[in-house]
């Protein structure tokens, strides 16, 4: 059974009542509590709010470190020749290959032994690594 609402008296900032009323807002009200839900000064009881328990910050690492991202894992592979390969746009694979020298948030850095040139490589473009 739905319950009419009167909104002729209510001012809205839109000019006009709200589509649809939350069935049970007559429940959210403290009207009608009883004496035993009030404190000794007269104020409802805070409920605490439950929250995640934090792990101790000497525990946190961030994801760079950690091996199971790719990041970590690549940082375990420095000073290794690698042929990295990318994805250019939908269609378009390079490669590059190289020693690792330094990895870091988003970006490799490779070092060309032939050509003694240092590349900086987009990590999120790198969809293969080969290591020798």
């Amino acid at each position: 059974m739905s319950k009419q609402y009167d909104f002729s008296e209510m001012a809205f900032p839109c000019g006009f009542a709200p589509m649809y009323v939350y069935p049970y807002a007559d429940d959210l009200r403290t009207d009608d509590l009883n004496d035993d839900d009030l404190r000794a000064d007269g104020k409802t009881p805070s409920v605490p709010q439950p929250s995640a328990p934090q792990p101790p910050q000497s525990e946190m690492q961030p994801p760079i470190f950690d091996i199971n991202y790719t990041q970590g894992y690549l940082r375990t592979q420095i000073g290794k020749k690698v042929k990295v390969i990318f994805l250019i746009g939908t269609n378009l694979y390079i490669d590059r290959e190289g020693v690792l020298t330094e990895v870091g948030i988003s970006y490799i850095i490779l070092k060309n032994e032939t050509t003694r040139v240092t590349e900086l490589c987009d990590i999120y473009s790198i969809k293969f690594v080969q290591f020798f």
